[in-house]
């Protein structure tokens, strides 16, 4: 376990957790702000790279599990992504449809915010998403984060918010 709040707790991210992964990564409502949904292939990377970022960076996205009854709920975390050309702490959060709006991406988002800054000793964390990613935008808002500026980055403009510890 890498992280614990009242209803979750994060751990490590492993290939035996592909077929509940895909329930997100592979779902086209919860994928429309990214180019496609992933393929079953897609979601493996996915795991593959996040397992390379916890051996490299030390962090990368991590399983959220609902305490009550060990039900994956998707992926939360921080990597560290080039954001307007600068390479900066970003949290991230993929929630099972089915679990949306029940604020398990808000409770792991703020979780992470919090690691970012009292583990990881980071001054300030990011957050993006599409211009017209709301739901994501909310979360960043109810985790004390405010939109700093928007950028393209493969064409699609994306709105930046920010979260200081200063």
């Amino acid at each position: 376990m890498i992280i614990e709040t009242p209803r979750l707790y994060l751990r490590l991210l492993t290939q035996e957790d592909t077929s509940d992964l895909s329930l997100v990564l592979s779902d086209p409502e919860s994928m429309r702000h990214y180019p496609h949904p992933f393929s079953q292939e897609e979601v493996m990377e996915w795991i593959d790279r996040n397992i390379k970022r916890y051996n490299s960076d030390g962090f990368g996205l991590w399983a959220v599990i609902r305490k009550a009854d060990n039900q994956f709920l998707g992926d939360c975390g921080i990597t560290l992504q080039n954001i307007d050309g600068e390479i900066l702490p970003e949290i991230g959060f993929h929630i099972i449809k089915k679990y949306c709006n029940a604020g398990y991406a808000t409770e792991a988002a703020e979780a992470c915010k919090r690691y970012a800054i009292e583990r990881l000793g980071y001054q300030s964390v990011y957050s993006y998403s599409e211009v017209g990613n709301k739901a994501s935008q909310r979360v960043a808002s109810k985790i004390g984060m405010h939109p700093v500026k928007t950028f393209c980055k493969d064409g699609i403009e994306e709105v930046v918010y920010v979260y200081s510890s200063e």
